[in-house]
């Protein structure tokens, strides 16, 4: 967790903030199953979602992480769920990126 931590960090993060904006969160398991990674990210809508992966895609330095991170082989199996906040809850605001 830690060596994919700071490869991600120092490479695919960066690129990342770029064109997503910054992550609702970041989180690494404490307990339970160990060595897993959420993160959470906030769109306006699966368009947006969308638009803004096209464009990272696009991006030399994101294909230069996804190769460097398929090299290392830190990551064994990755899940990916687009999920709305129920009825009774608060919209969640778009995160600001600290300056």
């Amino acid at each position: 967790m830690p060596a994919q931590l700071d490869h991600y960090g120092k490479l695919g993060y960066p690129v990342q903030l770029r064109y997503l904006g910054e992550p609702l969160c970041y989180l690494a398991a404490e307990s339970g199953e160990l060595n897993r990674l959420v993160h959470a990210w906030v769109y306006e809508s699966a368009a947006d979602r969308a638009e803004k992966r096209a464009r990272m895609a696009q991006d030399p330095d994101w294909k230069h992480f996804l190769v460097e991170n398929a090299k290392v082989g830190n990551v064994v199996e990755q899940r990916t769920s687009l999920m709305v906040p129920a009825s009774f809850a608060p919209p969640i605001p778009m995160p600001k990126i600290r300056k």
